[in-house]
């Protein structure tokens, strides 16, 4: 798996991915002693409001993000969004009313939902053999978890020596560091394509996404996750303090439970998948999480919070790892910014319905119960990808174009009806019925 870092490109931008979600696990942290602080035992429904308004800004400007995203170089637009980052995660040591959290998040997520598809769509130009980008999206799963392993890990030995706000500022030298790994590499420009309206543009990865049946049951399996990473970051911290009445490192211990079992999973993953396909793996991960979720009802102390944790945790990095493959090969190559900010946009508003359910009803029919409700919405999740996504999913489907003239030029080429790996594109925009 390390062999790819051999690739200097690469090998800074993951050490610029590193090094600012370090960064972003520790403001996560603080985020969450810092809604403990202005709320108390009310912390869990403020951090599910500010994660809601985290997913709205997600939501509502990767797409168009991705639409404006051709006009600016690559590495410009990368560098830029981190500077930005930085500069709003200055504020918020300061920070002492819940509005105030409220707008800064959503400014700081606003220029997030610009950076990740972006950074998320160039790692293919950048490794295009199959066999490395696999690799590729393990070490990045492996990047998320080494996050949530040890910057919670590093933020509870910077609590025994400074006051948690200390902690942003790990997160402005996070995004510094990582501006200026981007700024030293030359980027793979994005492959031009046929120029479009800004409305095409905006909604053309969504339109794709939405037309490709196993996109479609990634989109349900984005449901299944949120739905159960929710309860682990909304309500670690409220278990671990109001029910277990213990302290900050256990919250960050609990956390880094979570990260533990995502790691086992992604180094695990590479070699699975060079000998399946994604569809196995990933319906086994929310099976994991659908039946692993209702178990926090029985849990009653921190060993135990941790081992439903680390369960969670591997179960989440089996359904999300692969769906990077899924994307690119369900896009031409000129469509893969579009096609990834609409998994950033569609899982994001998945999310976006998670946090707040998981903060609110945790605040108001409390966590048993909770557990249990969302555990119903992994199940739904879990039957939904199930169905949408067909157990047969081959790449080479035959089809013919009764919508294209007979003397095309694609029917010159490949016939009336013809099998070839399909896309949905501009000659295929319906995915034909019975594939």
């Amino acid at each position: 798996m390390l062999a790819i870092l051999s690739n200097r490109t690469y090998r800074h931008l993951f050490a610029a991915q590193v090094i600012a979600l370090i960064g972003t696990g520790l403001a996560t942290v603080a985020l969450g002693l810092l809604a403990w602080n202005l709320a108390g035992d009310d912390a869990g429904l403020v951090l599910g409001t500010a994660l809601a308004i985290k997913m709205i800004a997600y939501v509502t400007l990767a797409p168009v993000a991705s639409a404006l995203a051709d006009r600016v170089p690559r590495r410009a637009m990368l560098v830029s969004l981190d500077l930005i980052r930085a500069a709003i995660a200055l504020f918020l040591p300061f920070v002492t009313e819940v509005w105030q959290v409220y707008i800064l998040i959503f400014f700081l997520q606003a220029a997030s939902a610009g950076f990740t598809p972006t950074f998320q769509a160039t790692i293919p130009d950048v490794l295009p053999d199959e066999a490395e980008y696999t690799r590729a999206l393990s070490l990045s799963r492996l990047a998320y978890d080494l996050e949530s392993l040890l910057s919670p890990m590093l933020a509870a030995a910077l609590l025994t020596i400074v006051s948690f706000p200390v902690l942003f500022g790990g997160t402005v030298i996070g995004f510094a560091v990582s501006a200026f790994l981007v700024l030293t590499v030359t980027l793979p420009s994005a492959k031009a394509g046929t120029r479009r309206g800004i409305w095409d543009r905006t909604t053309r990865g969504i339109r794709i996404y939405l037309a490709t049946p196993r996109l479609r049951g990634l989109l349900a399996l984005n449901l299944t996750v949120a739905a159960a990473g929710a309860m682990v970051i909304v309500n670690t911290i409220v278990i671990v303090k109001s029910r277990f009445g213990l302290g900050e490192p256990e919250v960050a211990l609990a956390l880094a439970a979570f990260g533990g079992g995502s790691m086992i999973a992604a180094l695990l993953l590479p070699r699975v998948l060079d000998k399946i396909e994604d569809r196995p793996p990933m319906l086994i991960g929310a099976v994991l999480l659908t039946f692993g979720t209702p178990l926090g009802y029985w849990v009653t102390s921190l060993p135990m919070l941790i081992g439903v944790w680390l369960l969670l945790g591997f179960g989440y990095s089996l359904t999300q790892t692969p769906s990077g493959r899924l994307l690119r090969k369900s896009a031409q190559t000129e469509d893969r910014p579009a096609i990834f900010a609409a998994q950033f946009a569609l899982s994001h508003a998945c999310w976006l319905i998670t946090y707040p359910l998981a903060g609110r009803f945790g605040a108001g029919f409390g966590l048993d119960v909770t557990f249990i409700l969302m555990g119903a919405f992994a199940a739904f999740g879990l039957i939904s990808a199930m169905i949408l996504w067909p157990a047969d999913d081959p790449q080479i489907i035959e089809h013919d174009h009764s919508d294209l003239p007979p003397d095309h030029p694609h029917l010159r080429d490949h016939g009336k009806i013809h099998s070839h790996p399909l896309i949905i594109d501009d000659l295929h925009r319906h995915w034909p019925r019975g594939a």
